[in-house]
């Protein structure tokens, strides 16, 4: 039996009952005026004219980085069988851990069910799983490694008692992995109403920083606060991204939740960080690209607003001065949880 404390309780409860008021936007953005390229050509023959929008149409859909013809493959997880353990009670499938994430699943008559997974030296991570019996995702989010797996039943108040624990091995196929599929904090699939979106918002985009400034504008100008479910939303609380988008609100959690699974559905690795600025907590999403590598805090929430760092530091690999003085050091932030 165990009792289930404080530092038990989920960081999205944190996350949830974070305050968000307004929107401070914060960007510089350079982008190409074809149009001007375009007129500098008026005086060339139709055919001749043609023949250049063909070529430059080819140019910007087959050469461009970034820049796909098709819209994006949504990553499924997917609980094969293959390697599973359990017994009476719990089913855990790890047959793609290579990929990043395990599967759980209960069929206890519990209501109410907390999985653990802990990494030695790494914080333990806590989920609330559901009792229906169907499975749900987890990730590894903490690099390969050995992994524990529990499963805890509620027994009464904050007491628990464990059902199931497992340790597997995991040897992820890329560092990437955990952080292109979806999870619990951010639940979507190919049939999401947020897939053909984000292939229409990012359609024009030259490079994940492209990306991740036209779904973040999206998203704060399009999604209003929810100050009534801010008010009374309870520990437990998981986003439904189909949802924000059809209320067109959200809380805190919800805008990470969104723009997470819409910059994942996209391809592009990001994380849902959650952790402290000196003694504040905070949430910020960090994303990966090809020519910097991970960008931390790329886009955070700072107490009161959502803020976007000014993207075009990424251009050919570089960080400057201003960007590290923007998300701080070390000391500054510290990361707690990533999902």
């Amino acid at each position: 039996m165990e009792n289930w404390s404080k530092n038990a309780k989920i960081s999205r409860k944190t996350l949830a009952e974070t305050a968000h008021s307004t929107y401070n936007l914060h960007r510089t953005f350079n982008y190409i005026n074809i149009k001007k390229e375009f007129n500098m050509h008026a005086h060339i023959p139709k055919r001749r004219h043609l023949c250049l929008l063909l070529l430059l149409f080819f140019t910007f859909t087959c050469l461009s980085p970034g820049i796909s013809a098709q819209a994006a493959s949504v990553k499924t997880p997917t609980a094969s069988g293959s390697v599973t353990y359990g017994n009476s009670l719990v089913t855990l499938d790890v047959s793609n851990s290579s990929e990043g994430y395990c599967m759980v699943k209960y069929t206890g008559q519990n209501p109410t069910i907390r999985v653990q997974i802990s990494k030695s030296g790494i914080e333990t991570y806590t989920y609330t799983l559901n009792s229906s019996g169907n499975y749900e995702v987890f990730p590894f989010s903490e690099g390969s490694g050995s992994y524990t797996i529990k499963v805890f039943e509620n027994i009464s108040g904050n007491q628990y008692s464990q059902a199931f624990s497992q340790t597997v091995s995991v040897q992820l196929s890329s560092e990437l992995t955990p952080f292109l599929y979806p999870n619990q904090f951010c639940n979507y699939s190919a049939a999401s109403a947020a897939a053909p979106l984000a292939d229409q918002l990012t359609q024009g985009a030259a490079n994940e920083l492209g990306k991740v400034a036209a779904i973040y504008d999206w998203v704060v100008d399009n999604i209003s606060y929810d100050y009534n479910l801010a008010a009374t939303v309870s520990s437990g609380y998981l986003p439904n991204v189909d949802n924000i988008l059809a209320t067109k609100k959200g809380i805190c959690f919800d805008y990470a939740a969104l723009m997470t699974s819409m910059l994942r559905m996209e391809n592009v690795p990001t994380k849902l960080v959650v952790g402290y600025s000196g003694s504040v907590y905070h949430a910020w999403i960090s994303v990966y690209t090809r020519e910097s590598g991970w960008i931390d805090n790329v886009i955070y929430f700072d107490g009161n607003t959502w803020k976007l760092m000014d993207p075009t530091f990424a251009s050919n690999g570089k960080r400057s001065s201003e960007i590290m003085a923007y998300i701080g050091n070390g000391s500054n932030y510290r990361q707690r949880f990533s999902y």
